[in-house]
């Protein structure tokens, strides 16, 4: 029997999921098939580009395991004359010994990268090169810091990361396993905000506020969203599960779990029949005779 990688909440454990190419053994994890794949992959690319040879062996060939070459992937990526690499790689490796469960969730994010992106031809070109991933996996470390009262390394690592990679997530937000953060420019998450398991994001999706309140203002968006290109979600407004947010819609009340949203201000203009979460299959587009123009 065929397995493959299994994204999302349940944790990176294997099942069987037909929509993914990353073919993995009944013991391993999620984690454990995607380092072999991802070793693979970096041996052939080695040895089809030359140039690109040094550069694989440092990010992949060299390291032990996938949690040490993500981590000396997002160090590289960051690392500036204010913080250079070697106090990075500390507080990266403090975090993910510390918490384990960030390297299983940057696991299932990446294995959610390949059942839900068609321009990812494999492990290595997203695992390398996809800065969505990247600044969601650095959104981890700081919100480990956070939850252990460091907040202004976690502020810098926020500021840092969205100079870098255009992703601006503050580090309180708690985020669940599977998300697919695509292209990633323009992301803005505040403060307040929460993100369920298998929840898609495109590119300058904003989960923000109404005003300049304090205390709890931002949207709380559960398992199985798809957040379509430009949506901005604005207030303390819960997206319930399976729910799809039309792209450039402007959210600004709850939106019952399994509907379809769209327009400005956004109304429902659909619901789910029967298909999978609306993350899952990534389409964007509206039910056949909801929307005209």
């Amino acid at each position: 029997m065929l397995l493959r990688c299994a994204a999302g909440g349940s944790g990176t454990r294997v099942k069987a999921m037909d929509s993914l190419d990353v073919t993995v053994r009944e013991t391993e994890t999620v984690e454990l098939s995607l380092w072999r794949r991802l070793r693979t992959d970096a041996v052939r690319v080695a040895e089809e580009e030359a140039g690109l040879a040094p550069f694989l062996y440092d990010a992949i060939l060299a390291r032990n395991g996938f949690g040490p070459a993500l981590a000396a992937l997002l160090v590289r990526k960051l690392a500036d004359r204010a913080m250079p690499e070697d106090r990075l790689a500390a507080v990266v490796r403090d975090a993910m010994d510390a918490d384990p469960s960030i390297v299983e969730a940057a696991a299932a994010d990446l294995a959610a990268i390949l059942a839900r992106d068609p321009a990812a031809d494999g492990c290595l070109t997203p695992f390398l090169y996809f800065k969505g991933y990247h600044a969601l996996q650095w959104h981890r470390v700081a919100h480990w810091l956070w939850r252990g009262r460091r907040r202004d390394l976690a502020h810098f690592l926020q500021s840092r990361v969205s100079e870098v990679f255009a992703v601006d997530i503050h580090p309180a937000v708690p985020v669940g396993r599977g998300v697919f953060i695509d292209h990633g420019t323009g992301v803005v998450i505040g403060e307040t905000a929460v993100i369920g398991n298998d929840v898609s994001i495109l590119q300058n999706v904003t989960l923000g506020g109404t005003g300049k309140e304090h205390g709890d203002r931002h949207p709380k968006v559960r398992d199985g969203v798809l957040l379509s290109a430009g949506a901005k979600v604005l207030g303390n407004i819960t997206i319930g599960a399976h729910a799809k947010v039309g792209a450039g819609s402007v959210v600004l009340k709850d939106v019952p779990g399994c509907a379809t949203v769209a327009g400005v201000p956004a109304k429902v203009v659909g619901w789910c029949r029967g298909e999978p979460a609306p993350a899952l299959t990534m389409d964007q587009s509206l039910q056949q005779g909801d929307y005209s123009i």
